[in-house]
C-alpha cells in the first residue's frame, strides 16, 4: 500500500514537472498538437498509478520523450512558417464586413450556433456591427466591431486618464513578501506604519499591495465561522 502511494506521488510531481516545462498554454488555450501531447502524458501517467505490476519507468521515459519531441516541433514551429502552419494551422476568417463567409464556416465545421454564441459571448448580438471576426488556431474567436460600434475610448472622447501601475504583493495571506518589499524601495519601518494604520498585525493580514503611485489596497483575514 505504501509502495502504491509512493509510486503516485512520483508520477504525480513527474506530471506536474512535464506540463510546467511544456508551457502555460497547456494549461490554457491549446493547440491541436498540444492537446494531443497533454492528454497523452495524462494517459501514460494513469498506467503506473493503477496498476503496482507495471514497472514506474514505463510511464517515466515515454513521458520524457514526448516532453522531447514537444521541444523539437516548437522549435521546428519558431524557425519554419511552413512548419508552424502544417502543425497549428492558420486563423481563417468567418465574418468578413457584416457578411458570413459560409465556405470558411463549412471548411472549418462550425456551425451558426456556434459562432452566434461566440459573439454574445462578446456582447454582440447583431451580425451587422461585426467587420471581422476570425477563427484563431487555438479556437478561440477574435471579434472586430466596425469603428462606430466600439465603445469609445477615453483618448476618442479626449478624457484625461491617470496612469495605471501595477499592484505589488506586500504581504499575501499573512506572509511578508520581502524581495518585493525591496522591490518597491520600502522598508519595514514603512510597512510597520501602514498597518498601524489600518489597526493590524501582519498575521492578521489577508492581502497588502503598493503600486508605484504608493496606492495601497489592503483586506483584512477574516476569521473562519
Amino acid at each position: 500500500m505504501i509502495l502504491s502511494y509512493i509510486r503516485t506521488i512520483v508520477l504525480y510531481l513527474a506530471l506536474i514537472a512535464v506540463i510546467r516545462l511544456m508551457g502555460k498554454r497547456q494549461i490554457g488555450q491549446m493547440e491541436a498538437s498540444e492537446f494531443v501531447v497533454t492528454m497523452l502524458v495524462a494517459n501514460l501517467a494513469a498506467l503506473p498509478m493503477q496498476d503496482e505490476g507495471v514497472p514506474l519507468h514505463t510511464g517515466l521515459v515515454p513521458m520524457v520523450t514526448i516532453l522531447g519531441v514537444e521541444f523539437i516541433l516548437t522549435a521546428l514551429s519558431m524557425a519554419s512558417i511552413r512548419f508552424r502552419r502544417l502543425l497549428c494551422g492558420k486563423p481563417v476568417i468567418l465574418i468578413e464586413n457584416g457578411h458570413i463567409l459560409q465556405d470558411n464556416l463549412r471548411r472549418t465545421r462550425v456551425t451558426l450556433d456556434e459562432l452566434t454564441g461566440h459573439l454574445r459571448e462578446k456582447d454582440i448580438l447583431d451580425l451587422n456591427t461585426v467587420q471581422y471576426a476570425i477563427l484563431e488556431t487555438d479556437g478561440n474567436l477574435s471579434v472586430f466591431p466596425f469603428p462606430q460600434h466600439r465603445p469609445a475610448s477615453a483618448k476618442e472622447m479626449s478624457v484625461a486618464v491617470e496612469k495605471q501601475y501595477l499592484p505589488i504583493t506586500i504581504i499575501g495571506d499573512g506572509q511578508i513578501y520581502a524581495k518585493n518589499l525591496q522591490l518597491v524601495g520600502k522598508d519595514r519601518a514603512w510597512l510597520n506604519q501602514v498597518l498601524q494604520q489600518q489597526d493590524a498585525t501582519v498575521a492578521e493580514t489577508w492581502l497588502l499591495t503598493v503600486d508605484k503611485s504608493d496606492r495601497i489596497y489592503f483586506l483584512r483575514k477574516e476569521t473562519a465561522k
